[in-house]
């Protein structure tokens, strides 16, 4: 939000309806900007508290600023509002793919909630933050027999996606004298979402998960291990979903596999409807609330469970994007600039594709500011175009800025998921550092690599160092 006294019209962000505006009882998902974002007096954007311009100053760019108000304030959001509208057990578990580091986690553990991870990496870094293995649930399509091992030495869940897995599990647990480990099963329940083609799960046609014609045959095996206890069910639809009619449909086909997991005497007690929620990256995007996205997800599973006369299992959920994306900021310095007569305005920053890949990848839309000139009126249309060797690296086509000069500060919006956790070391550039901002204060929680950090693990054979000399 801006300050009060500052106009929409003067603060030059005509496209970015509402964010001069006090909020009361939002979303996060729903809003471009963290929460705590405002205009100072020295005309320059501050994330909670902090002059974005003088962070990077202290710090370097490109910057993630991450708010760490706005972060908690979506863990609240999602677990008040499953206590508000599920009469049963639930938990929220945050999808750490989306950003995963022992400070995120720490304050997400903190909140009260559990992890999903999808590698041994993600599964130390959890554990490193100081998570009970009991809050973390291993998902995965591909996992190892390493890290089946390191989870089951663990103790934490294991969600398991296909007959490899089944039969690597139970070799590994066969022999054991320790009580059965935890498994839930990931199912295809067969639901189509529109959003993009990589980032649907719950279709059949995808990697993930057991095929519905093979449900019989799973829960038939599963239920022979003694060294393995089936106690939920999980899917998962897809990702940067704005629809609500999935998640109703979704515990429909749940509630009819419980039943017949029962009949091979599953000791099922848990179900897991994925995450999903879509969040607001430019001014079109529509995504419900959290709370809206938590009523119709509970009430949907209870109506479910009713109707097949099933008591309630517990709930969980497992949002990322939702819980972190609207969080954090990237601030860029401005380089140089091109006009292609008749064509494109371009200016570049010293970033793009290394530190934020989904453009280039899923063709994402983002929005930005000019940080240190937030009341100047937008009269120039620009493509930001990242620094990188590629020409499909662009950060944003065709936005609507302010006239800009070299070392200005682009901020872009909503780059808390996928940004940090997909970032690369293309063109041997190194990744940015981050800060945890929370009312004035900012922390440093990632550092910035640097060029000695990306030869640490290179390595010349000793035959052409002797070649060379």
């Amino acid at each position: 939000m801006l300050s009060k006294d500052r106009s929409l019209e003067d603060s030059g962000l005509r496209y970015l309806p509402n964010l001069n505006q006090e909020k009361k009882n939002t979303s996060p998902n729903q809003e471009i900007f963290p929460l705590t974002a405002t205009v100072n007096q020295q005309d320059h954007l501050e994330v909670g508290g902090c002059d974005i311009e003088v962070l990077i100053e202290q710090f370097g760019s490109p910057l993630y600023v991450l708010d760490e108000s706005t972060l908690r304030t979506a863990c609240r959001a999602y677990k008040e509002s499953f206590e508000k509208y599920y009469s049963g057990e639930s938990l929220v578990i945050f999808a750490s793919k989306a950003w995963s580091c022992t400070t995120i986690c720490t304050i997400i553990n903190s909140e009260g909630l559990g992890f999903d991870v999808v590698s041994g990496g993600e599964l130390f870094t959890t554990l490193k933050a100081g998570v009970t293995p009991e809050k973390i649930y291993f998902h995965g399509n591909n996992k190892s027999v390493e890290e089946l091992e390191y989870a089951v030495e663990s103790g934490c869940k294991i969600i398991v996606d296909n007959w490899l897995e089944l039969e690597n599990l139970t070799k590994i647990t066969q022999n054991s004298n320790n009580k059965p480990v935890e498994i839930l099963l990931r199912l295809t329940p067969g639901i189509e979402c529109h959003t993009h083609e990589y980032i649907q799960t719950g279709h059949i046609d995808s990697k993930f998960g057991f095929d519905p014609t093979q449900i019989e045959e799973v829960f038939k095996f599963v239920s022979q291990q003694k060294g393995l206890s089936c106690i939920g069910l999980h899917a998962h639809i897809g990702s940067q979903i704005f629809e609500l009619q999935p998640h109703l449909d979704l515990p429909e086909v749940l509630a009819k596999w419980l039943l017949t997991a029962k009949e091979y005497g599953l000791p099922i007690k848990t179900i897991n409807v994925g995450g999903g929620l879509g969040i607001r990256y430019i001014e079109s995007d529509d995504p419900p609330s959290i709370e809206e996205w938590v009523r119709t997800v509970a009430t949907s599973v209870e109506t479910a469970c009713k109707k097949h006369g099933l008591e309630l299992p517990q709930l969980i959920a497992e949002p990322g994007r939702s819980l972190i994306g609207s969080a954090c900021v990237t601030a860029y310095q401005v380089g140089g600039s091109k006009i292609v007569p008749g064509i494109r305005n371009y200016i570049s920053v010293n970033g793009g594709m290394s530190d934020n890949p989904r453009p280039i990848t899923y063709e994402s839309l983002y929005s930005c500011v000019v940080a240190n000139k937030m009341s100047e009126p937008c009269t120039e249309k620009i493509t930001v175009a990242g620094k990188h060797c590629e020409s499909g690296d662009v950060v944003i086509k065709d936005a609507t800025l302010p006239k800009t000069e070299p070392n200005d500060i682009l901020v872009v919006a909503a780059t808390g998921a996928y940004n940090y956790s997909m970032a690369s070391n293309y063109n041997r550039i190194g990744r940015p550092a981050a800060v945890l901002v929370n009312q004035g204060e900012a922390n440093l929680f990632i550092e910035r690599e640097t060029y000695q950090n990306l030869l640490e693990r290179d390595r010349i054979p000793e035959r052409l160092v002797n070649s060379v000399n």
